[in-house]
């Protein structure tokens, strides 16, 4: 499978998301930064990151897929932006 094939298959499927909204201030992301990590989350976008500190993933495959996984999560919020849209219709 090439790494284009690859990289279709992360644009056409759903990813987790995480849990909570990434910190809004300066203050939020110091008391982040003190917290233990989330947790892994199996099938998400950590097993490629993973791949790609072992050194299996080369910078510009890491950055292909990371891209591709954006396009999908971009995606999947149009969709529901317009069925949010369509609700408050009538």
């Amino acid at each position: 499978m090439t790494l284009e094939q690859v990289a279709q298959r992360f644009r056409e499927r759903k990813w987790p998301r995480r849990r909570r909204p990434p910190p809004a201030t300066y203050l939020e992301m110091a008391d982040r930064a003190q917290e233990d990590p989330e947790p892994y989350d199996p099938n998400s976008f950590d097993d490629v990151t993973a791949a790609y500190h072992r050194g299996e993933l080369s910078d510009d495959q890491y950055d292909t897929l990371a891209k591709a996984m954006a396009e999908s999560k971009r995606a999947e919020d149009r969709r529901m932006g317009e069925g949010s849209a369509d609700r408050h219709k009538g």
